[in-house]
Parts: structure tokens; C-alpha cells; sequence
């Protein structure tokens, strides 16, 4: 069955972060869709080989007959399993955040001010917000309880931190995506031992000649502790995904190794863990 989750509210109330979240969510997300072209677009989704999330935002950019006649619309569908969901906040609420932001309210003009624009707002989408499944007043909440509030409601989960780890060669540059970095580099070099040269760290003779050394060891437990103590810090603050980058001299050796480690460490705790050796050409990708 396909689902669809319709999100509507007031400007200010949250749907931006609503749409944002479920997008994280695997949902195939459209903003302001008109009205008009919903049941078309519900029809093709169900008779094509298309996404089997989707979540639609419908708002008062849209024309205002057709928003009085959005109840008629959603009774005609059948084929989906669609929910309404309708953010709002307080008047008094929806003014101080336009204040802070200094945006314009979508249906403000040289006759009408913020507040008379949030009231005519109100009187638009009231067919929606009178169907709706479920109601959200976000007066109180800020974009980390929003965030995990429409994760957990609408889909009973919330998105989760996905860790990439990648070893690069400092030489080369540090790579731009890169959220936290590890030097490496003080760690004991196989490049000079003529017979792991050649090899990476991907390579059992050159990960058995690091583990003879117990400052390799030591600096992995160390960056192990650091991302265990620290990664669900910044999950709460509703980071998406961080990219963790292990460097030494040539990208070859004891940065490939130590990343590996950290990534099978990793991999048993975090649902999506990604790795990657930059000098090596090599991605790998388990979940």
C-alpha cells in the first residue's frame, strides 16, 4: 500500500522541518503542491513504478478555491493510505518567528500586515485543518523536539545518524566533507619496511605489523572513546550524518587500517555505517 502524508499549517508553524524530516525518512517530498493536481498525481504514483512514500505539502500559496475544495478532493481517493497532518501555532507565536527571521508572510501586502496575513491564513486553510488526522501545536517546541516529534508520530521512528568513515593522505588535502578529523600520522609508519610498501592496511602482514606496536592500539581505543561519548551528542542536536576522516602521510597504510577498525567497531552499534579509503578508490557500504 502507498502511503501519503499531506502536511499543511500556517506559515511558521514547522512544515519546512516537517518535510525535511520525512525526506530524511526515505519519503519522496513535494512543497505547495495545488490542489488541483493531487488526484492526478496520486493516480500516476499508483499506477507506476514510483516511490511508495510520499509526502505532500499543501499550504496557502495555493489557490484559494481550490483549497475550499480539498475535503471533496481527499474524499474521492481511495487507492493510497493517506494521512493529514496540520501544524499550527499561536498567533502571538508565528509573529515572533517572522520577527526573528525577518521573512515576509506569503500573503502579506501593502494592505495587509503580518498579523492580518496569519488571520486570513487561518480562514484559508480551514477545510484542511478540519479533516485532519492528526493536529500538532508547535507553540512550545523547538526544531529538535519538532524534528523528533514528527518522526516519531507520524512514522514511529526518527532519523538516524549515519556515520561515514574515510581515510585519506593528508598530502592530498583534507577532504571538504570531512566533520571530524584524525591525524594519524605519529603512529609507526610500514611504509619504510620494504616488504609492506606496496600492501595497504587492508592487508594482514601490514594490520599484524601495526598491532605489534601499542600506540596504534592506543590511539584507536582513543578515537573509539571519543565517538562513543560524543556521536549521541550530536544525534540529539538531529545531525543526519557525520563524516569521520582518519589521515596520514600517504592515505595507504595506518589511516586505512585504523579506519577499518573504527568501522567494524562501529558498524555493530549504528544501523548505517558507511566506509571509505579516498587514496585507495575503494567505497564500502554496509548496513
Amino acid at each position: 500500500m502507498i502511503s501519503i502524508i499531506i502536511i499543511s499549517g500556517r506559515s511558521g508553524s514547522g512544515k519546512s522541518t516537517a518535510l525535511h524530516v520525512l525526506e530524511d525518512l526515505g519519503y519522496y517530498c513535494i512543497d505547495n503542491l495545488p490542489v488541483s493536481l493531487l488526484p492526478p498525481l496520486i493516480k500516476q504514483i499508483s499506477t507506476s513504478n514510483s516511490p511508495s512514500k510520499v509526502c505532500i505539502s499543501i499550504d496557502a500559496r495555493n489557490i484559494a478555491e481550490d483549497l475550499a475544495l480539498f475535503p471533496s478532493v481527499i474524499e474521492g481517493i481511495e487507492e493510497v493510505e493517506l494521512q493529514i497532518v496540520y501544524l499550527d501555532s499561536t498567533s502571538p507565536t508565528l509573529v515572533k518567528r517572522f520577527s526573528e527571521t525577518r521573512r515576509k508572510h506569503p500573503l502579506s501586502n501593502e494592505t495587509r500586515d503580518l498579523l492580518a496575513s496569519l488571520e486570513y491564513e487561518t480562514e484559508l486553510l480551514d477545510p484542511i485543518a478540519a479533516i485532519a488526522d492528526i493536529s500538532i501545536d508547535t507553540t512550545n517546541l523547538n526544531i529538535h523536539d519538532l524534528r523528533d516529534l514528527i518522526g516519531k508520530r507520524l512514522t514511529g521512528k526518527k532519523p538516524e545518524l549515519a556515520l561515514s568513515f574515510q581515510s585519506f593522505a593528508f598530502k592530498s588535502g583534507v577532504p571538504i566533507e570531512a566533520d571530524l578529523v584524525f591525524d594519524v600520522r605519529c603512529l609507526p609508519n610500514p611504509h619504510w619496511i620494504t616488504s609492506l610498501r606496496a600492501l595497504t592496511g587492508l592487508d594482514k602482514p601490514v594490520a599484524d605489523f601495526l598491532k605489534e606496536h601499542k600506540e596504534v592500539e592506543a590511539m584507536e581505543h582513543d578515537i573509539k572513546t571519543f565517538l562513543a561519548t560524543w556521536l549521541p551528542k550530536f544525534e540529539k542536536t538531529n545531525r543526519n550524518y557525520m563524516t569521520i576522516a582518519i589521515g596520514c602521510t600517504g592515505g595507504q597504510h595506518r589511516s586505512v587500517y585504523v579506519c577499518d577498525k573504527l568501522f567494524q567497531h562501529f558498524q555493530s552499534q549504528w544501523s548505517n555505517v558507511q566506509i571509505k579509503h579516498r587514496e585507495l578508490g575503494n567505497t564500502d557500504s554496509r548496513h
